[in-house]
């Protein structure tokens, strides 16, 4: 059952994936990417990491996709107002995305020789141990980001305040 899930998810994310390249409006690109992302969230589930999953719908369904909405909303984006590409900007593309097919294709050409490295073990997606490693292992790290964020907070008021005079 699990492997008949894991290729429903599979289909699910790439083609909600092309439709997002494919897609003619930006808004309905928007949305597919937000279904891309529940199908990934999918496959965290079915490896036994629930904490990610749903930091992975959260973060990225939630507060990224109603950033870019926004941010498309905001530039107003038409077929009449969008500036025409070149064509050496188009071919350009066209050479990147080849040379990403290729480092593609290069990356997965022993991907059916791989094998697990460890056996299941039904705790290790758990949000317990996920704590027990960040404030044992990695406290210093973490309180120096939250020092760091502490203090874009702060500039990002102060740049944002108005000047009194």
């Amino acid at each position: 059952m699990t492997t008949y899930l894991f290729y429903f998810l599979s289909f699910l994310a790439i083609m909600f994936a092309l439709m997002v390249v494919l897609s003619k409006n930006p808004i309905h690109s928007v949305l597919y990417l937000v279904l891309t992302f529940f199908a990934i969230a999918g496959h965290y589930v079915l490896l036994n990491a629930q904490f990610l999953a749903a930091v992975h719908i959260i973060v990225y369904a939630g507060a990224i996709m109603v950033l870019f909405l926004f941010v498309i909303m905001l530039l107003n984006l038409n077929k009449e107002t969008e500036p025409h590409k070149s064509l050496w900007l188009k071919g350009m593309a066209a050479v990147a995305s080849g040379s990403l097919l290729v480092v593609l294709v290069g990356s997965l050409k022993n991907a059916g020789q791989m094998q697990a490295a460890a056996p299941y073990n039904g705790s290790i997606g758990l949000i317990e141990n996920l704590g027990q490693t960040l404030f044992h292992e990695f406290l210093l790290p973490f309180e120096v980001a939250s020092i760091l964020l502490l203090g874009a907070m702060v500039g990002a008021v102060m740049l944002g305040k108005k000047s009194i005079k």
